[in-house]
């Protein structure tokens, strides 16, 4: 990425985090959109040929959530999270997710931001199949593309073809994984994250409860972390944070990351709930 002024490489940090909000650390991979039909379907051919099956009752179709992104008190943005649609890829019933991070008005007469991430996920196993990212920052352009082969567990980015272990995650799909998880503090859950050309085993502790207020409401949360074990953005620093309703829905309502000066912070604002699908 060219040169940047302190100022811009706060706003794009700030923008891509909040764009791939699985927020659970921010290191993009790349993706081609899925084709999908208008409406919701059910799929029932292929889904044996996997012997995973994660209950889902936290999330579904049509589910969406908008936050405010702030550095401080400044605001520079506004970021969407959504459940688009439950579509077939590759004769599976999967969820198209799909998020989007935009600079605001004052920030885009000097640095335009406009970035959008998708991920399509297996709404059986909750693993990923494809990743797309979408980069516009300024003059700044990045489009990159990477297929999940779950069937023979490899992953095909750019012209490499790496092995990877059963029902790996992309940067997104990790976070809807985890809501489906049951969460207490003192736990720690581990799972397998392709990013950037590479396997990154992802551990993520469960902290404390805590009851927070924000834009949308107040919520009571679970507190998570997640840590990258080898050389990444947080690795075992614990710069980041993100509050999850404690209930079924385990709806990420405030993420906090600290940076070198000050915090950036990305504030549910508001939510639409999606529609629970049983397979």
């Amino acid at each position: 990425m060219p040169h940047k002024s302190a100022i811009s490489v706060i706003l794009v940090v700030l923008l891509i985090l909040a764009g791939v909000f699985p927020l659970l650390y921010f290191m993009l991979v790349e993706v081609g959109i899925a084709q999908s039909p208008e409406d919701s379907m059910a799929v029932t051919e292929g889904i044996n040929s996997f012997d995973r099956y994660v209950e889902n009752v936290a999330f579904g179709a049509k589910e969406k959530f908008t936050y405010d992104i702030n550095y401080g008190f400044i605001n520079a943005g506004e970021a969407t999270m959504e459940v688009v649609r439950l579509i077939e890829f590759e004769n599976r019933p999967c969820h198209q997710i799909v998020t989007r991070a935009k600079s605001n008005k004052f920030f885009s007469t000097f640095y335009k931001v406009d970035d959008r991430v998708e991920s399509i996920i297996d709404a059986v196993g909750l693993f990923s199949w494809r990743f797309e990212k979408n980069l516009r920052e300024g003059g700044y352009r990045d489009d990159r593309v990477c297929l999940f082969d779950q069937r023979n567990h490899v992953v095909l980015y750019q012209e490499d073809t790496i092995s990877v272990p059963p029902y790996v995650q992309d940067a997104l799909s990790v976070m809807y994984y985890i809501r489906t998880q049951t969460l207490e503090p003192g736990q720690i859950l581990f799972v397998d994250n392709f990013t950037d050309g590479k396997l990154y085993p992802l551990e993520v502790r469960v902290l404390e409860r805590e009851r927070v207020e924000v834009k949308a409401g107040s919520f009571d949360c679970v507190v998570v972390e997640p840590l990258l074990k080898s050389v990444g953005v947080f690795k075992h620093e614990g710069k980041l944070r993100v509050w999850l309703t404690d209930d079924r829905l385990k709806m990420p309502v405030l993420m906090k990351s600290k940076i070198l000066v000050g915090s950036i912070t990305a504030e549910l604002t508001d939510f639409r709930l999606g529609d629970i699908e049983v397979f």
